[in-house]
């Protein structure tokens, strides 16, 4: 029997990241980011006097993008090392240019590099998603920030807020990730060229000395490659403190959305919010009925691999020796990629998500109005002390009574008729409309309405109008 499938692959590849951030990560990405680099280096060596010519640089531009894979992977296999491997199949290609490429450069000139820049090129990438994300969650906002629901601490019934104010609880902890994000975008640098150990001795030698065109050329390797930036001081590697920094926004927004789908599949638990069902969608082999919240689970399953490889990050920085260390390597070429094409796919998740959120109105007013009754006893004993009730005396009776309502749903698994038995007691006085006016639920949710207009008004939105990749959020109804 043939085996159609006999390798590992990767779940991040084949099931959940976009082709974005896969194209961000891949090999011709990676490999062509190489050519350009060495191109860049060549194009300021020329420029600051060094003796290579424009038919060497036009040969090498003519093959920046068709890399002769199988002459590097064989000249890999002889000499194991992968950044001299590609020299060598550059040069083939490149006869002319041969000599010059590379030239006063480290592997990690390349390596460093290019890290940097897929870091930069994935960054921007979540960065709009993020932002099409918050986009659809201030609209979720904006449509029930009226919508009284029951606020719960401790899992346990408390005041009621409403379901927009309560989205945007999760809103602003992925609105604090977003500005992390930026932070992290707009300080990025270029390592830039700077030697074998960090000293750029190579290229103040092929300068004669000259520190000036040396500074020159770190600027302008780092100016063709769309950083205006360079990291100041470095070993012959970037600190890789920059890596965890990274990461940690990565885990940042992995740990906000695997909160809010922890909320979202308690409350489908409840039967209050739904997220998507297809309608060709199964939710269980054996129980056909059944309609998981299989779209928030995927979501937080991702997030705790993407908060468990931020350790990595700082387990590799914090084990660096001197200039560097080659233990990083093989752990950056996993948790660098695979923490980005995670949360790459976490936010397309959630985007399906928030998008399609179903809200169970009548659902959420019946557990209100289980629990309403007991939250409302103050302002039923306030009505009845205007009608000339005593104090002490409505307390003690409002409190048998509250008993005997929670002995009937706890014990017996009948409704709430704690108002029905207030209407019912002469004690009070107050009529079955006065009850159903103190009971509305609008009058317990505080100033959550007023909260979630402010907070989509004054925060979310001017990010959204800010940001030009974003969609038309001008049009969002505060």
């Amino acid at each position: 029997m043939k085996i159609e499938k006999p390798n590992y692959e990767n779940p991040l590849v084949e099931r959940y990241a976009s082709r974005e951030m896969l194209t961000v990560f891949s090999a011709d990405n990676k490999f062509r980011t190489w050519r350009k680099l060495w191109i860049a280096l060549a194009k300021a060596e020329q420029s600051l006097g060094l003796p290579i010519d424009d038919e060497q640089i036009i040969e090498m531009e003519m093959h920046q993008d068709n890399i002769n894979y199988e002459i590097a992977k064989e000249k890999e296999k002889e000499i194991r090392h992968d950044v001299m491997a590609h020299v060598f199949a550059f040069g083939q290609q490149c006869p002319k240019a041969m000599p010059i490429i590379h030239l006063g450069a480290t592997s990690a000139y390349v390596g460093d590099n290019t890290d940097l820049i897929q870091i930069k090129e994935a960054l921007m990438v979540l960065s709009e998603k993020m932002l099409r994300l918050m986009d659809a969650m201030s609209r979720f906002c904006l449509q029930y920030k009226n919508l009284p629901t029951l606020g719960f601490t401790h899992f346990q019934p408390a005041q009621l807020t409403t379901v927009g104010k309560r989205g945007c609880l999760w809103l602003y902890d992925l609105l604090m990730d977003f500005e992390n994000l930026q932070h992290q975008l707009h300080r990025l640098k270029f390592r830039g060229v700077k030697g074998t150990t960090g000293t750029q001795a190579s290229f103040l030698k092929l300068f004669e000395g000259d520190h000036e065109r040396v500074e020159l050329l770190d600027k302008k390797v780092a100016e063709i490659m769309g950083f205006n930036d360079r990291i100041p001081v470095t070993g012959q590697t970037y600190t890789r403190k920059i890596d965890f920094e990274v990461l940690s926004v990565l885990s940042g927004i992995a740990q906000s959305l695997h909160k809010t789908t922890n909320d979202l599949r308690l409350l489908q638990h409840l039967k209050e919010i739904e997220e998507p069902f297809e309608a060709g969608q199964v939710g269980s082999s054996a129980m056909a009925y059944k309609r998981n919240p299989m779209r928030s689970e995927r979501i937080a399953s991702l997030c705790r691999w993407v908060i468990a490889l931020q350790q990595n990050a700082a387990m590799t920085q914090a084990t660096q020796w001197f200039e560097r260390t080659l233990d990083d390597s093989a752990n950056r070429r996993l948790t660098i990629p695979e923490s980005f094409l995670a949360i790459d796919a976490v936010l397309d998740i959630a985007l399906n998500v928030f998008s399609g959120l179903v809200v169970y109105e009548k659902m959420i007013g019946t557990h209100i109005d289980l629990e309403l009754p007991f939250m409302a006893t103050e302002n039923i004993m306030m009505a009845a002390v205007k009608r000339g009730g005593d104090r002490q005396q409505l307390h003690e009776q409002i409190r048998l009574h509250s008993m005997k309502a929670a002995e009937r749903v706890k014990m017996e698994g009948k409704s709430n008729d704690l108002i029905q038995r207030i209407s019912e007691d002469p004690l009070f006085g107050l009529t079955q409309d006065d009850l159903a006016h103190i009971l509305e639920a609008e009058q317990y949710v505080g100033r959550a309405p007023e909260q979630t207009s402010k907070f989509i008004e004054t925060e979310i939105l001017p990010i959204l109008q800010k940001y030009p990749w974003t969609p038309a959020s001008s049009d969002l109804n505060v």
